[in-house]
């Protein structure tokens, strides 16, 4: 087979259908008729072929295997280089069985299209809408479906155009639209690499034309992605070796490497057998030294600073799932994402999704071949994409052991960025921290006891305020310096900046965090009623008065929140008039291990006041 690499462009082509579809044949017989297979090779199978009594088989054309030979499927995936006047294309041959679509995962991983191969006489199965859907799900938007073995339905063209039909409804409903469908006959050789006389009703072009003709990738050159493979030491050069999957780097460019955030700026561009240039883009891999040593690992994301990805220990994703056994909330799983390699907890199931039928149903766990939308929680901070932004940034593959068992996308408009939050560093420069002329132990000593954090935080209509102003006044009574800090009320000051998106929400919470901080350093007990949904900024809020930390769950059911609904944000919701609510169609993640939950909706003002009094008497607050 040739494999002479040029400086042609580049397409990378997965090649999928059911086993029984034909799609090896389609692929050999396009090599063959091309050109592609040296007369050895061809001689060898059409010897093996007439050794077994068999017709000549062109799949066995792509792969001299026996065992392949023997067993009649395709059984690894495997990379064909076709080479055409104008352009290279390589065949990613991904197998078609259940037990092997783990292979097409990562196999058609980094593909720019697709070549879907269905059997005109057993028409579209199962297996043909679970391949459509996997290839719009991993982000491959041009796609050319052949409708093989025309010659097993006498060339006709109705079952041509049934198929056509049923098929295209299906993509349709996925957002997907074919490139063209093209009747072709592997066995014989028809619309292979020139039109057929058997079907004369057909006037669009071959499949070798159709193929040569796809539109070029879209690479997305607005921002860079250097995703770093190795670290080699040269003399006294430290050089980064990596991939860049999006934008451009030059001489002098100042970088930002996450999850570490590290920078630096770049000194010289390396190539391999190469000449020297000032400048790399999108699809090279080359290597970087910088005008200063930093120390930074494999798995690392090189970016200019103003579009960096995001950084963060939680994901919302989409995942479709291949494993034996089911993917359950609570268990531990390895996520890959470039080369990054964390540990992940499936932490819930929002929805899951048939993705034969395309019909939603909640799911308990993931069964095999379903799609499931979920939140992941991820042992270390881990820097990505949204998949529609960066398709190689945003999606990954998940491991149960070292065995890939499953694939997702990300979707991380439900989430923040963590960065700065993460980071701890201020974006100012040469400030200094000031320290107090009265530290907080002086002012516990003289009022008799320290301040606190009592943090209240549930739904929309839980009682958060009505808790939040009874305790300050309990506390009143009971000469204890107190004050609340509504979410409503900061938004109308502090906060009136801010908006709803998931960076905004994040950064309210870490407002209020720092304000809180302040005043129970100053000795107050300061009550915080705040939804505040995102775990990580709660746990960013204790982190700041860790030993005078009070998180309290105001747990109220949502269909009771909705019954009350005292602001009318849920009548108000419901008519289309705010489109990301916390709890419906946002997040809300409830604390694993409050210090306190309060059921609203079974114990009265009275009952909830006393339990938040009780935690501060065990805090040393003066409290009756």
């Amino acid at each position: 087979m040739v494999n002479d690499l040029t400086a042609l462009p580049r397409l990378k082509v997965a090649i999928v259908g059911h086993v029984d579809h034909g799609k090896s044949t389609v692929l050999g017989r396009l090599m063959y008729e091309t050109g592609q297979v040296p007369q050895d090779r061809f001689e060898k199978v059409q010897k093996a072929c007439k050794e077994q009594g068999k017709i000549l088989e062109y799949a066995f054309l792509l792969d001299a295997l026996e065992e392949e030979q023997a067993q009649g499927i395709t059984i690894d995936v495997s990379h064909i280089f076709w080479k055409t006047p104008t352009r290279e294309v390589v065949f990613v041959d991904a197998p078609g069985h259940k037990e092997f679509l783990k292979n097409m995962v990562s196999g058609a991983s980094g593909v720019d299209a697709a070549l879907l191969v269905i059997d005109a006489r057993d028409g579209v199965c199962e297996q043909s809408r679970r391949h459509g859907f996997l290839l719009n799900f991993l982000g491959i938007p041009n796609v050319v479906v052949a409708i093989n073995k025309m010659d097993l339905v006498g060339y006709k063209q109705q079952r041509f155009d049934e198929l056509e039909r049923e098929y295209s409804d299906f993509l349709k409903k996925l957002g997907l639209k074919p490139v063209r469908f093209i009747p072709v006959s592997g066995l014989m050789g028809g619309n292979i690499a020139a039109k057929s006389t058997d079907m004369p009703w057909y006037t669009g072009p071959s499949l070798a034309s159709a193929l040569v003709d796809l539109p070029e990738p879209q690479r997305n050159e607005s921002a860079l992605r250097y995703v770093v493979q190795d670290v080699y030491k040269f003399d006294e050069r430290r050089i980064i070796a990596g991939r860049i999957e999006s934008g451009q780097v030059k001489v002098g460019d100042e970088l930002v490497f996450l999850p570490s955030e590290k920078t630096a700026k770049v000194a010289t561009i390396e190539r391999w057998s190469a000449p020297a240039a000032t400048t790399a883009s999108a699809g090279e891999s080359v290597g970087l030294t910088f005008t200063d040593q930093i120390f930074i690992e494999r798995g690392e994301i090189g970016a200019h600073g103003e579009s960096a990805p995001k950084l963060s220990n939680i994901l919302h994703a989409k995942v479709f799932w291949l494993g034996e056994r089911p993917m359950a909330p609570g268990k531990n799983y390895g996520l890959k994402l470039g080369t990054q390699n964390v540990g992940v907890t499936l932490d819930k199931i929002t929805s899951g999704l048939d993705t034969v039928t395309l019909e939603r149903r909640p799911l308990k766990e993931i069964e095999r071949s379903q799609v499931g939308e979920v939140v992941l929680k991820l042992a270390r901070p881990l820097a990505f994409d949204d998949f529609q932004r960066f398709q190689n940034t945003g999606r990954f593959v998940i491991l149960d052991g070292d065995s890939v068992c499953g694939g997702g996308i990300i979707d991380d408009a439900a989430y923040p960025d963590l960065r700065r939050q993460l980071s701890g560093k201020p974006k100012s420069e040469n400030i200094f921290l000031t320290e107090a002329a009265i530290t907080p132990e002086e002012v516990a000593r003289e009022q008799g006891y320290a301040g606190a954090v009592v943090w209240l935080t549930g739904l929309s209509g839980a009682g958060k305020s009505t808790l939040a102003k009874g305790l300050r006044r309990a506390l009143h009574v009971a000469g204890v310096r107190a004050f609340v800090l509504d979410g409503d009320n900061l938004r109308y000051g502090l906060n009136s900046d801010l908006g709803f998106s998931p960076d905004d929400r994040a950064e309210n919470v870490r407002r209020v965090a720092e304000v809180a901080k302040l005043m129970q350093q100053a000795g107050m007990v300061v009550i915080v009623s705040l939804i505040s949904p995102y775990r990580t900024g709660r746990d960013f809020a204790r982190s700041l008065t860790p030993d005078r930390f009070l998180e309290i769950f105001v747990d109220c059911p949502l269909d009771e929140c909705e019954r009350r609904d005292v602001k009318g944000l849920y009548k108000k919701m419901k008519a289309g008039g705010i489109a990301a609510f916390t709890g419906v169609s946002a997040p809300y993640e409830a604390p694993a291990n409050p210090e306190l939950r309060i059921p609203t909706a079974e114990w009265n003002e009275e009952q909830s006041l006393r339990a938040l009094l009780t935690k501060l008497r065990d805090l040393g607050v003066p409290v009756p």
